[in-house]
C-alpha cells in the first residue's frame, strides 16, 4: 500500500478561521426560492410560507454569511420590486435566467429567512442596470434607523430595526460578456469607485467587495484585477473570486486535482492586489471573498437547459439542478482544503449555492428534501474548523494528471483550536485505485486521541443520492484512524475525503 507521511505542528500557522469561509449563496434562480426555501403549501412550511425540512438542514450544513440575490440576476434586478405589499409588488423579466420573477420573496422575507437558519446577509447590489444613486438608496433603506423618507419606508414595511447588513458587493461578474450591464475593467473600476466612495460617506464601516474576473481562464483574467483594483484599492476591502469545476471527458484524475487550480488561482490574485498595493504605497490590504465556487457541469445548461424564446418566460423552472456523485464531493472537500490552505488571504468563501440549484440541498415540491453528497464535507468542516488553519508538511506520491502535471495523491491541511485544545486534520486521496497508508506527526499537539473521525468514499465513484434512494452516499465512520505515542495514522480509500478530530 502507498503510503504518505505529513507533520502537524500549530507553530505553521496560515491564519485564523473566519466564520465567514463557509458562507453561502442563494440566487433567484430556478427553483433556488421558489419550491426550494419557500413553498407555502407545503407540508413542513412555517406562517412565512418557509419550509422547515430546509430550514433544518441549512442549519445543519452550518453556513455563515449568506450572499444575495445574485449572481448574474442582480445585474438587472430593481430592489426597490421586492419590498412592500407582497400583493402589489410587480412580476418582471429576469433576463439573467430568462425566467418570470414574482418578488414574493423579497429583502424582507429573505431577511427573515436568514434569522431562522442563523446566518447573516451579504448583500449584492445592481452596478450592471443601475448605479451609485439606486445603491445608496438600497443602503439607507437598509441601514438607518429612522427618520429618513427610505428608512421610515422600511419601518411601515414591517421592519422596525435595520437590517445592519456589514457586507456589500459591488456587482457581480462585470467582467463578463454575458452580465447585463458589462464594462471593461477602467469602466467597471471607475463606477466600483464612484459608488464604495459613495456607501462609506453614509457608512465608513462598512465591508466591500470589488468584482475580480469570474474565472482564471478568462481572456482579462489578471489584467482585470490590476486595473479595477488601480482604481479601488483604498475603497474596497475584499476582491471577489469565482471558479467552478467539472469531470470533462472522462478525465477524473484531473477533476480530483481541482483544488491544484484553486490554489494557483487564489495566489495570483494575491500577487496582483499586493502588486497594486506596493504601486500605491497603500498601507491597507485587500483580501479575497471567494464568494462563488463549488462544482458545476455548465455543459448541462448550455446544452439542455437553457430557456430560450421571447414568449417562454417560466416561473421557477428547473434549472442548474446536478446531481452530485462521491467525486463530486471529494472535489469539493478538496476545495474546502485549498481555502484554508489561504486561510491568511481569503477571509470570506460563498459555496453556490444552497438549495436546487448546484446545490448541496435538493427538494421536491410537496415531498422531501434531501442531502447532496456535497453536503457532507461542507457540514463536517463547517463544524470542525475552528482556530487557526495550519500548515501541513506532505511527503506524498505524485501521479499524472492531464491537466496540472504530476500532483501529490495527498492534500491535506489542519485546523487548531489552543483554547479548546482540539485540533482537526482534512484529507483527500486523489487516487483512483489505490488506498492510501498516512501517518502524521501529532507530537507538537502532545498527548492527544481521536475524537471522531470520518470518510466519504464508495466504491463507486458515481453514486449519488437522489429523490428514489435519498441515503444512498453517506460518510462513514473511519475505525482506522487511530493516535498514540505522538503519531496519528489512517488509511485513506481511493477517491475519498476525510476528517479527524484531536483532542
Amino acid at each position: 500500500m502507498p503510503t504518505a507521511r505529513l507533520a502537524l505542528d500549530p507553530a505553521f500557522a496560515i491564519g485564523p478561521v473566519r466564520r465567514r469561509l463557509f458562507g453561502g449563496f442563494v440566487e433567484h434562480l430556478g427553483r433556488h426560492v421558489y419550491d426550494g426555501i419557500h413553498e407555502p403549501g407545503h407540508p413542513t412550511a412555517d406562517a412565512e410560507g418557509f419550509r422547515r425540512d430546509v430550514i433544518d438542514l441549512v442549519t445543519e450544513l452550518g453556513v455563515s454569511t449568506i450572499r444575495y440575490p445574485g449572481g448574474n440576476f442582480v445585474s438587472g434586478f430593481r430592489w426597490e420590486d421586492s419590498v412592500g405589499p407582497v400583493a402589489d409588488r410587480p412580476r418582471r423579466l429576469d433576463l439573467a435566467w430568462h425566467s418570470t420573477e414574482t418578488n414574493e420573496v423579497g429583502l424582507h422575507e429573505f431577511s427573515s429567512w436568514l434569522e431562522k437558519v442563523g446566518s447573516d446577509l451579504m448583500l449584492a447590489v445592481n452596478l450592471g442596470t443601475r448605479g451609485t444613486q439606486e445603491a445608496l438608496d438600497l443602503l439607507e433603506y437598509a441601514n438607518i434607523r429612522g427618520g429618513t423618507t427610505l428608512s421610515d419606508q422600511r419601518i411601515a414595511n414591517g421592519r422596525t430595526e435595520p437590517l445592519d447588513v456589514r457586507m456589500w458587493c459591488l456587482g457581480n461578474e462585470m467582467d463578463g460578456p454575458w452580465q447585463l450591464g458589462h464594462r471593461s475593467a477602467e469602466d467597471y473600476g471607475k463606477l466600483a469607485s464612484q459608488t464604495a466612495k459613495g456607501m462609506r460617506q453614509l457608512d465608513p464601516s462598512l465591508e466591500l467587495v470589488v468584482c475580480g474576473s469570474s474565472g482564471a481562464g478568462m481572456p482579462t483574467f489578471g489584467e482585470w484585477e490590476r486595473v479595477v483594483l488601480t482604481h479601488t484599492y483604498e475603497d474596497v476591502d475584499y476582491i471577489s473570486c469565482h471558479a467552478y469545476y467539472a469531470e470533462k471527458d472522462g478525465d477524473l484524475d484531473s477533476f480530483l486535482a481541482s483544488g491544484v487550480d484553486m490554489d494557483g488561482f487564489i495566489e495570483a490574485v494575491v500577487a496582483t492586489a499586493d502588486h497594486v498595493r506596493a504601486v500605491t504605497r497603500s498601507e491597507k490590504r485587500v483580501d479575497i471573498s471567494f464568494d462563488e465556487w463549488n462544482v458545476w457541469y455548465i455543459d448541462r445548461f448550455e446544452g439542455v437547459d437553457k430557456i430560450t424564446g421571447i414568449d417562454d418566460w417560466p416561473i421557477a423552472p428547473r434549472l442548474l439542478e446536478d446531481v452530485y456523485s462521491v467525486a463530486d464531493a471529494v472535489v469539493v472537500g478538496g476545495l474546502l482544503i485549498s481555502l484554508l490552505k489561504h486561510a491568511d488571504r481569503v477571509a470570506s468563501a460563498s459555496l453556490a449555492q444552497l438549495v436546487n440549484v448546484i446545490a448541496p440541498i435538493m427538494t421536491e415540491p410537496g415531498g422531501p428534501a434531501w442531502r447532496q453528497t456535497t453536503f457532507f464535507p461542507f457540514a463536517i468542516t463547517s463544524r470542525l474548523a475552528q482556530g487557526e488553519a495550519v500548515r501541513l508538511t506532505i511527503d506524498s506520491p505524485t501521479h499524472p494528471t492531464a491537466r496540472y502535471g504530476d500532483v501529490p495523491l495527498v492534500d491535506a491541511v489542519a485546523t487548531h483550536d489552543a483554547e479548546a485544545g482540539r485540533s482537526a486534520v482534512f484529507l483527500v486521496n486523489r487516487s483512483r485505485t489505490e488506498p492510501l497508508e498516512v501517518t502524521v506527526d501529532v507530537s507538537a499537539l502532545g498527548d492527544v486521541t481521536v475524537l471522531e473521525a470520518h470518510t466519504l468514499s464508495d466504491e463507486d465513484v458515481y453514486a449519488a443520492n437522489t429523490l428514489d434512494d435519498r441515503e444512498r452516499v453517506a460518510p462513514h465512520e473511519n475505525t482506522s484512524a487511530t493516535a498514540a505515542d505522538g503519531v496519528l495514522t489512517v488509511t485513506l480509500p481511493p477517491v475519498s475525503w476525510s476528517a479527524i478530530a484531536l483532542g
